[in-house]
């Protein structure tokens, strides 16, 4: 049995060596393709369009101005200040990792010579202070010309900027929003009419998604009496679905959560409501729970990607190191770290399955003879490059030194339930995140489903889980 036990920690500890090495290949080689790819797209964007495109991979101007409210950009230690006109988004919702993001030689090396640096300064001790002007200390924010430029166009006061570019799809269905006069979100409602729901319940689907993960699996499922009593409301994300997908928006916490807002409370005039999230749309429903906390009965998270940023650590960067290791083993790790890490490659493989996702969806139905259903499709292929890329890192990473914040005023201050669904197969978001949920908040039930994944944790199940929301909410509703 020892021995057994001997051998499988060899070949453990051979087939971590051997993931690290090929992965350090990899991801070599994908910094240079992506750096390639990065002058490919600048040459296509001006064919195309006749403007360079700016992106992540680009120096910070020297100065750009504009009028109206002031936002300070450093540049290698140089302070400037960005004016801006009825500014909405502010700079602290854009997280570091849009623009931050070394190649894997560099960080190696880095590390190396921070390890040399370590001993050879070993038993010194190295203090560093910054001497600051009386009046003068203010906090500074590293940005590069995209999110400058993003922002200009976006403070301006204009409306959505309705134009896709030549590398997102055109077709109908995904810019149906273009055709409405009203720049909110698309909301599947259902229930009952004439304002004679009890209650409300806000569904939130998770990244690279859409409200048809909602409104295909439970929507049908739920019995008479709850579809008698609860009115449901499941919410196309800013970028995702039918949604708008504005070309210059940073799709910031604040820009998600305003749309909900707006789209779902305002329009149909929501008092009290449950809520029910998946994966990142777990952050937006943490959120909207600390701004509206008498009107919450219910959380339900599926999944939430939490993850506690030890103390020293750049909150940020930690969790997208988390979210996405550049190991090209297990898959899932692999394709996380290639829409985390790389803006180009990313953008690519929206070109490829986005902009033609008709053909891959016929292609689908042609393969298994139209007897697979396509709305798991519709949520992956039916977002622009730009939406997914900010979504991914400025909610999911930027709201890392956040979320211990929102936790902790769910845990003190909502007295609503708070129930967790994990499923143990995830390979997407690790249980481990929603244990650390649940220590955040002690009340909050967790309830992990065996040989369920990140997916099957709804799809398959969506009769079981309905009745088990129905249980939720019936407690809930008596408890308060």
């Amino acid at each position: 049995m020892d021995v057994m036990c001997k051998t499988g920690s060899v070949l453990k500890f051979i087939g971590g060596v051997v993931n690290k090495a090929v992965s350090f290949v990899v991801f070599s080689f994908l910094d240079l393709v992506d750096f390639i790819l990065c002058f490919a797209y600048k040459v296509a964007d001006f064919c195309i369009e006749a403007e360079w495109r700016p992106c992540y991979c680009s120096p910070t101007k020297e100065a750009i101005t504009s009028s109206g409210g002031k936002i300070l950009v450093s540049e290698r230690g140089e302070s400037k200040i960005v004016s801006l006109n009825s500014s909405k988004v502010q700079l602290e919702d854009i997280s570091d990792t849009l623009y931050s993001r070394p190649s894997l030689v560099a960080e190696v090396s880095k590390l190396t010579v921070d390890e040399l640096k370590k001993l050879k300064l070993d038993g010194t001790t190295m203090r560093s202070c910054k001497k600051i002007k009386k009046g003068s200390a203010r906090s500074t924010f590293t940005v590069n010309s995209i999110v400058v430029e993003m922002l200009q166009g976006k403070m301006v006061g204009q409306r959505l900027h309705h134009i896709p570019t030549w590398s997102d799809c055109d077709c109908k269905f995904c810019n149906s929003w273009t055709f409405s006069s009203k720049d909110t979100l698309f909301v599947k409602a259902q229930g009952p009419k004439d304002n004679k729901a009890r209650e409300d319940v806000i569904f939130i689907h998770g990244f690279i998604s859409s409200s048809a993960f909602w409104t295909e699996t439970l929507f049908p499922n739920f019995s008479s009496t709850a579809k008698s009593t609860y009115r449901f409301l499941a919410v196309d994300l800013l970028g995702f679905g039918r949604s708008p997908k504005p070309a210059d928006s940073l799709y910031t916490l604040r820009e998600h959560v305003d749309m909900i807002e707006k789209s779902v409370l305002e329009d149909y005039k929501v008092k009290s409501f449950h809520i029910v999230a998946h994966s990142l749309g777990c952050i937006l429903a943490l959120a909207i729970a600390v701004k509206h906390p008498g009107s919450v009965k219910s959380l339900t998270l599926l999944t939430p990607p939490y993850y506690p940023v030890p103390k020293g650590e750049a909150a940020t960067q930690y969790v997208m190191r988390k979210l996405a290791p550049r190991r090209v083993w297990p898959v899932m790790a692999f394709c996380s770290s290639l829409a985390c890490w790389y803006e180009h490659i990313s953008r690519t493989i929206c070109l490829v399955i986005c902009k033609n996702h008709r053909l891959w969806e016929f292609l689908t139905k042609l393969v298994t003879r139209n007897r697979v259903r396509t709305y798991l499709m519709e949520g992956f292929f039916c977002h622009t490059h730009n939406a997914a890329w900010h979504t991914l890192h400025n909610i999911i990473c930027g709201t890392a030194t956040k979320l211990d914040r929102y936790l902790d005023i769910v845990h003190n201050r909502l007295n609503c339930d708070v129930t967790i669904f994990h499923g143990k197969d995830d390979e997407v978001i690790p249980l481990e995140c929603s244990y650390n949920v649940q220590r955040k908040i002690s009340r909050a039930r967790l309830k992990v489903i065996e040989n369920k994944d990140h997916i099957t944790i709804v799809v398959g199940r969506q009769k079981a889980f309905a009745r088990e929301l129905e249980e939720i909410w019936n407690t809930a509703s008596t408890s308060n």
